[in-house]
């Protein structure tokens, strides 16, 4: 089977390259390295000749709600256009566990943008909406520092929304992307997650510790998880879901 991973240079094409590889797969890898843009158009009509899945693992430069929203829209409508004109069988596509329940965040408006315009485009698809990666748990917790008063003991917060998270090995996202990829389409959304739902407040003591770092976890109902306000369950799945098996810690 013929597979091209669009998004290859990142962190989960990458895995996703090398995994279907050494299946034996005949594999395209696809990125603004090898002279790919998906904004453009450029190259993707030979990237895509011949190939019976294309993966979508791309990713926006930019986490500017306009930026983004223009990344994935435009992106994806072209990638859409070039599978369809390929004939490519199967648009496969990664995207988050909740991105439909969080409008207040720029990034999750994108990613639903992205998914209404595969789900709708005609081709056969399956999109696979996954948890955090633990490989973000430090990018995460470090975006949930605020500074305090100056006159305060303490010069800094991690203050956490009281929610759940459940953070997954990039390596088992790649693998069932892969598994995903040489089968048949499934034309709607599967969730996979980590073996493990925790609370934020755990997840930024565990990673504060690994780096002996004291700064004070304090759960605020009102933080946000990069501009949505989160309930108990928003980014953890439910019934039905793929449960991955390495933890957390």
């Amino acid at each position: 089977m013929k597979v091209t991973v669009m998004g290859a240079s990142g962190l989960i094409g990458g895995l996703l390259v090398e995994l279907l590889t050494r299946e034996g797969e005949d594999v395209v890898s696809a990125s603004r390295r090898s002279g790919v843009d998906v904004l453009s158009g450029l190259g993707l009509p030979k990237a895509l000749a011949g190939a019976d899945t294309l993966v979508d693992v791309t990713n926006s430069p930019s986490f500017d709600d306009e930026e983004v929203t223009d990344f994935f829209v435009r992106s994806t409508t072209n990638l859409v256009a070039a599978a369809r004109a390929a004939g490519v069988g199967h648009y496969v596509a990664l995207s988050i566990v909740g991105v439909d329940e969080l409008p207040d965040s720029g990034y999750m408006r994108a990613k639903v943008a992205q998914e209404q315009i595969i789900s709708s485009s005609g081709l056969p698809y399956t999109i696979v909406r996954a948890t955090q990666f633990r490989e973000f748990a430090d990018a995460i917790v470090e975006s949930l520092v605020v500074e305090t008063d100056a006159d305060e003991e303490d010069e800094h917060d991690v203050r956490v929304p009281d929610a759940l998270i459940q953070p997954i090995a990039a390596d088992e996202v790649a693998a069932f992307l892969a598994e995903v990829a040489i089968s048949p389409p499934r034309n709607r959304v599967i969730n996979i997650g980590g073996p493990e739902k925790i609370s934020f407040a755990r997840l930024a003591r565990e990673v504060l510790a690994l780096h002996h770092d004291d700064q004070r976890v304090v759960v605020d109902r009102q933080a946000t998880y990069f501009g949505a306000t989160l309930a108990k369950d928003s980014l953890v799945t439910g019934d039905g879901a793929m449960i991955a098996s390495i933890p957390f810690c």
